[in-house]
């Protein structure tokens, strides 16, 4: 075929780079994504695991809802559909005295069950999501995710970053200098007494994001529990079907999106991006791309660089300090049970009414020391878990009760149970080693969730799907680290420092080549927030000019000084031409 030539073009058809396109579409630019699996959605895909019943792998809840992007792209045209439910977390004890604590848009719930245990927690800067409200939720989490980094040199009080300064407007009471440089341990150790309490609110931050011992990161780890519950719900028929909406859009604004056409190289000329050329693997083999305004990456940030740019184009040092970035933020284990009648959790008539099931639970939680040791398999020994509840704690989630798409009348789909373990690069025994224990791991967990929930006998389950860390990278080569999170969500890995200084704003070395990856800020989760954020970038590069459907945050800060692209400091004097 015939080479071809585009305005944009976009590598990877996961979410952000589908997101991204659809913004760029609708914006009147010709835009082509090319995506090397047979279909879009990355992270977002349903897999089938039998007939009928279908799990999410990776990404399962809807973080996005506070996202400008669903009434920017009116995603609701293009099949976008949402199953709600009372937002509810919860917590059991394996001492029988289960206590499940409801969720915001549900206090009533897990108001019992505090006053019950710890009557003190009912009251305080521990309930800051019930004093905050929807409005100003939405606006928080705006400032923490949907707001591009600040440009290089911008000096702010750190109490005056976009994500202090709105919570200083809703909530003076609450606010006190030392806030800024707390952890969100650092918070429940002050602010919350009663431990099982304490282990939901940092099991939810660290598998959400940012772990909740990183400094300086309080509300971004809360940021995280919150974009969870102010969703409160998932798309109909799972994760895929909003990618579906996504892919939708963009091609109703005119973008060509082309599967099986992994890219084998960004073609670099007099240090500019051109195009690409897809690798040899491609159902077009060597197929030439020209992009006339931009080329976007939509992977990760080490293969942009490290494969996809040839060094020849980039400085030594720039390329090491790619390589060098940490993906050390914990990786998770991901069970999917299917089973014929659904957990009845110790006491959960108690605190719930007869129609209304929790949604996740978080468990065996009797004890902060459970994090804390699990903290330690993960970050410190780098290790698959013991098999002890204690280094078991998981988070339980249940879709079904609320989507009966997902499997036959007379069934149910319990997932996904998420458990937290080193990334395959990091472990110290091997990047499978995780899955040279998968059998034992799985065995020992669900022994848990009997204790949890004495109902779920070998005669209940009908069958168990496990992926690993490692399958997901595996599976999805998007899965950096083997999960959403990217990269470390710590304070030097955050904002204007993510993943390097250099390329927080999206721009790179290399002149009208653009990130709009999983470790770019914020990275990970499907928010369309990478993509919303890059917007601002390519209007200020003169790049896109969308229409009057376009708002942008009101935390952002343009560059001191124009510029089309970041310093070339960092590229060689003399490129290679292709």
């Amino acid at each position: 075929m015939s080479d071809e030539r585009f305005d944009v073009v976009v590598i990877g058809g996961g979410h952000n780079g589908s997101t991204i396109a659809a913004y760029l579409a609708k914006s009147g630019l010709s835009t082509c994504v090319l995506e090397s699996r047979p279909e879009c959605g990355g992270g977002q895909e349903n897999t089938e695991v039998r007939p009928g019943f279908r799990i999410d792998p990776h990404a399962t809840y809807l973080y996005g809802g506070a996202a400008p992007g669903f009434d920017q792209l009116e995603l609701w045209k293009y099949g976008m559909r949402m199953v709600y439910y009372a937002s509810m977390a919860g917590v059991a004890t394996l001492d029988g005295q289960a206590a499940n604590l409801g969720g915001r848009w549900r206090p009533d719930l897990g108001d019992a069950a505090i006053k019950r245990y710890s009557p003190n927690d009912l009251e305080g800067p521990g309930r800051i999501f019930d004093q905050l409200g929807e409005g100003p939720s939405r606006e928080l989490l705006r400032a923490l995710f949907w707001t591009p980094p600040f440009p290089e040199g911008a000096e702010i009080d750190p109490r005056d970053m976009p994500w202090w300064k709105v919570f200083r407007q809703y909530l003076p009471n609450l606010f006190f200098d030392e806030l800024v440089d707390m952890s969100y341990v650092d918070f429940l150790d002050n602010f919350v007494q009663w431990d099982p309490l304490k282990v939901v609110g940092a099991f939810g931050a660290w598998y959400c994001g940012a772990h909740p011992d990183w400094e300086g990161m309080l509300l971004q780890s809360l940021g995280g529990t919150l974009l969870y519950s102010y969703a409160s719900g998932a798309p109909r028929g799972g994760m895929h079907t909003y990618a579906h909406a996504i892919i939708r859009c963009a091609i109703a604004n005119g973008a060509r999106v082309m599967t099986n056409a992994p890219v084998g190289e960004i073609i670099v000329n007099n240090g500019r991006a051109v195009g690409v050329r897809l690798s040899d693997e491609a159902a077009f083999p060597e197929k030439t791309i020209w992009a006339d305004k931009a080329v976007i990456s939509g992977v990760d940030v080490k293969q942009t660089f490290l494969k996809l740019v040839g060094k020849g184009h980039l400085d030594p040092s720039f390329t090491q300090r790619v390589d060098d970035i940490s993906l050390k933020g914990g990786s998770l284990f991901v069970m999917s049970v299917i089973c014929r009648e659904l957990p009845r959790y110790h006491n959960k008539e108690e605190y719930f009414p007869q129609d209304v099931y929790p949604s996740c639970v978080i468990a065996p939680a009797d004890s902060f020391e459970y994090f804390r040791t699990q903290t330690r398999d993960a970050y410190s020994y780098k290790k698959p878990p013991e098999l002890t509840p204690e280094h078991l704690t998981m988070m339980i989630c249940t879709h079904d009760p609320y989507d009966s798409t997902r499997c036959p009348d007379g069934y149910h789909v319990l997932s996904p149970i998420y458990l937290e373990v080193p990334p395959p690069q990091y472990d110290v025994t091997g990047a499978q080693g995780i899955n040279r224990h998968k059998e034992e791991i799985t065995k020992a967990a669900l022994g848990v969730l009997r204790q949890l929930a004495p109902n779920m006998t070998e005669g209940n389950i009908v069958d168990v799907f496990v992926n690993t860390p490692y399958d997901s990278e595996f599976r999805n080569a998007g899965m950096v680290g083997g999960n959403w999170y990217g990269i470390r969500q710590s304070e030097d890995q955050w904002f204007s420092n993510r993943p390097l200084p250099e390329l927080s704003r999206y721009r790179t070395p290399i002149e009208g080549l653009y990130l709009c990856n999983q470790t770019s800020h914020p990275g990970g989760l499907c928010l369309m927030a990478v993509p919303y954020n890059l917007m601002h970038i390519l209007i200020d590069d003169g790049i896109a000019n969308p229409g009057s459907w376009w708002y942008p945050s009101p935390h952002y800060m343009k560059d001191l000084k124009p510029t089309a692209s970041i310093s070339r400091k960092t590229a060689l004097e003399t490129d290679v031409v292709k």
